[in-house]
């Protein structure tokens, strides 16, 4: 990497803000020998164009020697990310890469069969007439051979150790705050009759009910699951040319074999530094999910190992200390590079309209008073769309039916996890001052300008306590962590609806818990959001009234068959879950190479601390709800 080149590779014709200045700082700290540096940059500051600067100071080919590291990735968790950048003309020289299931055939008969169902992935020797032509192995032939690579944090972590993806110079890690986060979930394995295509033919046991303790007959079990699988997928390559569905079970088996090996290597390896527990809420024959905490080792095999100097870059990372220690770094040996606030305070304004506390305990009595206050803030913002973040699908429900009882249907839209894209865009689209009820939509959304003009926090979005791996860090006092974790994500939502120096749009906080955590997490807020907080105030509302909550939409208030005339626009129909948020489904396939291990092809895929309970929560019925990769990280 070339330092000196970071300001000169910017993309763009003249620079906004304070990006001139932070290009140098990062240019210093990547020039003092750092390998690592974290840019902390705010919303609207461009993290884009500096990630692109960066990646443009990677070693070319012509610099290097034939076994150097040339080339640069660009990765982003969020697949939306990945979409902005596809469609930036300032960044065309990032060559974007998806998985398989993205990508069509384009065989005669097989146009609407995906490529990782295709008939090269289904028939054994199958030569192909027109693989120069398939739109998945251009795209990848492309992005393996152009000095900037582009793909989801999925895709980059399942194609380690693959002979195509190989180590790069530089690797820059855009909405890098949940990396650790990230890393977890992408590592948890999901052992159900969804995911596990011999579930009839083995028999699972009560893992917490025995005396050498869950994770060892863990352990044992997937020892035996593991042969069992592999007898199948062997059965499988013997038969020669597969359906579809034959096809999709034999990566399945794969997929599933290189999950049970990663775990029972690391699990046995005693100089691993991660934990793992299970979780099995039915016992025996139920569904059993094995989740690691702190995997170092896996990171380091799927990210650290990938490239010489590192850029990793969020509005929201919050403790360098506690962020370099959940990745596996060493702080002292990492650089953090503060990009400066520009927006104006008074065009990010927060209110204070809090009705009581969202816990699950308090929910169905201050639920009714936030759709009231709504209701109040539709009349406050007659011309304006507005924007709810409901925390999960349950309490869209909830809302989204008493919307309808108060006869405001026709102003709402909501979404469930089947049509939640197609929503979000007909709700940007429509020209009304509709009201959209999200799940999941505290990051990566750019709502600039009359796109949204105000928005309501629902509830503070503590992790749940339910989670195994959420409860061990609390039994072991992490409360910290816990808090600093539900600050960044309130931290993200308020960047949504301000995107630029003269955007503005008002953040309404509806749950008292968001008050406490604002206390509890001051040590970690950066600076310009505390200013934020400090000027928050309580505005005078419009009084509780349907017919002037709907003045702004050319239709009448009316009674309506309990969901609201929104159900028409959009479902929340709870239906648990989300999609791209759990087993196979939710990575993106395709590649070569096992994420776990580099060795086969395939794709992978309490009250301490002086808390009370408006810090915890013990949420949900709609646990998948509360995934880090719900809605967000699927392809």
């Amino acid at each position: 990497m070339d330092p000196s080149r970071i300001v000169s590779e910017f993309p763009a014709p003249s620079y906004r803000g304070t990006q001139e200045q932070a290009l140098q700082d990062i240019t210093d700290a990547f020039a003092a020998g750092n390998r690592v540096v974290l840019v902390r940059a705010p919303t609207g500051s461009g993290k884009s164009l500096l990630a692109r600067s960066i990646a443009g100071a990677a070693r070319t080919v012509e610099e290097a020697s034939p076994s150097q590291a040339t080339g640069a990735y660009y990765t982003t968790p969020q697949v939306s990310q990945l979409d902005d950048v596809a469609e930036d003309d300032l960044l065309d020289d990032l060559n974007v890469i998806r998985g398989k299931s993205n990508y069509t055939c384009i065989l005669p008969g097989e146009e609407d069969t995906p490529v990782n169902r295709a008939p090269c992935a289904r028939q054994r020797g199958y030569d192909c007439s027109v693989k120069h032509r398939c739109p998945y192995y251009s795209d990848r032939a492309i992005a393996s051979n152009r000095p900037i690579a582009a793909m989801t944090l999925a895709y980059f972590m399942q194609t380690a150790g693959s002979d195509v993806f190989r180590k790069r110079d530089v690797v820059v890690v855009d909405e890098a705050h949940g990396l650790a986060e990230w890393a977890e979930m992408y590592a948890t394995i999901e052992l159900s009759p969804q995911t596990v295509p011999v579930w009839e033919d083995i028999g699972v046991p009560d893992v917490h009910n025995h005396e050498v303790g869950p994770v060892e007959r863990t352990a044992r079990f997937a020892d035996a699951l593991l042969g069992v699988c592999s007898t199948a997928k062997d059965d499988l390559l013997a038969v020669g040319d597969l359906t579809p569905e034959e096809a999709a079970r034999r990566d399945r088996l794969q997929e599933l074999i290189s999950e049970l090996k990663w775990f029972l290597e690391d699990y046995r390896d005693t100089d691993s530094a991660t934990t793992w527990v299970v979780d099995q809420p039915d016992g025996e024959g139920g569904t059993l999910t094995i989740k690691p905490l702190d995997p170092e080792k896996y990171l380091k095999h799927t990210v650290w190992d990938r490239g010489n100097r590192f850029a990793l870059l969020s509005a929201t990372i919050l403790s360098k200390e506690s962020f370099c220690r959940g990745v596996g770094l060493d702080p002292s040996e990492v650089a953090l590079v503060d990009v400066e606030h520009t927006f104006p305070v008074e065009n990010r304004p927060l209110y204070d309209v809090t009705q009581g506390k969202m816990t699950y305990e308090h929910r169905d009595e201050t639920i009714p008073k936030v759709a009231r206050l709504c209701l109040r803030l539709m009349a406050q913002h007659p011309d304006e769309k507005g924007l709810v973040h409901a925390h999960s699908y349950a309490i869209a429900r909830q809302l989204t039916e008493k919307f309808g009882e108060f006869g405001v249907g026709a102003r709402v839209r909501s979404h469930d996890s089947d049509d939640r894209d197609a929503q979000l865009e007909a709700w940007k689209a429509s020209d009304d001052p509709e009201l959209f009820v999200s799940v999941k939509m505290e990051e990566a959304l750019d709502l600039k300008g009359d796109l949204c003009r105000w928005q309501v926090l629902c509830k503070a979005p503590y992790l749940n306590t339910g989670d195994s791996r959420v409860a061990a860090r609390l039994e072991d006092g992490q409360w910290a962590w816990y808090h600093r974790a539900a600050l960044r994500t309130v931290i993200q939502a308020c960047g949504r609806v301000v995107r630029a120096p003269d955007d503005h749009g008002a953040t309404y906080l509806a749950d008292s818990s968001l008050l406490d955590l604002f206390d509890r997490a001051e040590a970690d807020t950066p600076s310009w959001f505390r200013e934020q907080i400090d000027r928050m105030t309580t505005p005078d509302l419009p009084e509780f009234d349907p017919t002037a909550a709907m003045a702004g939409m050319d239709a009448d208030p009316g009674p309506s068959s309990g969901a609201g005339h929104g159900i028409g626009r959009g479902r929340s129909s709870g239906a648990g879950g989300s999609s791209g948020a759990g087993g196979a489904s939710g990575r993106a396939s395709g590649g070569s190479g096992s994420s776990r291990s580099g060795g086969s092809s395939g794709s992978n895929r309490s009250t301490g601390g002086g808390a009370s309970a408006a810090g915890r929560d013990d949420d949900d019925d709609d646990p998948m709800a509360d995934h880090p990769l719900s809605d967000v990280w699927g392809e």
